[in-house]
């Protein structure tokens, strides 16, 4: 089965899981501060569950559930999909897209510059 992207709301409780771990449905709506009334954490715990998004382990009553895939797999399934889709695979147009937002740090500007200097084989 291929997975599908998360939405903005299975994002959410992607994050959640990512950060706490293994969580019942109350523990991800509490961990949320109540943006979604049970039932809504519930439903989309289930419709992820189908996706592939998280695994359910049905040993206990109060099912748990588990991110399937780690965070930085995710996001790296996601910038390659933004990648694919709006810059037609070109990592130059998202990173420089990405940096005329103006929004990095100096500590997120010099670990870039490590990164392009270790791509490039180290020279300066």
């Amino acid at each position: 089965m291929k997975r599908r992207r998360p939405t903005d709301a299975e994002l959410a409780i992607l994050r959640v899981l990512w950060t706490r771990g293994p969580s019942t449905v109350r523990e991800v709506a509490e961990a949320m501060r109540h943006q979604g009334a049970y039932t809504t954490v519930l439903k989309t715990l289930q419709i992820m569950t189908e996706k592939g998004l998280v695994v359910r382990d049905e040993r206990v009553r109060t099912h748990v559930y588990e991110a399937a895939f780690s965070e930085s797999h995710t996001q790296k399934q996601l910038v390659t999909d933004l990648l694919d889709r709006v810059f037609d695979g070109s990592a130059a147009k998202l990173v420089l897209q990405a940096l005329s937002t103006g929004k990095a740090t100096p500590d997120e500007l010099a670990e870039i510059r490590k990164l392009l200097d270790k791509h490039r084989g180290g020279r300066k």
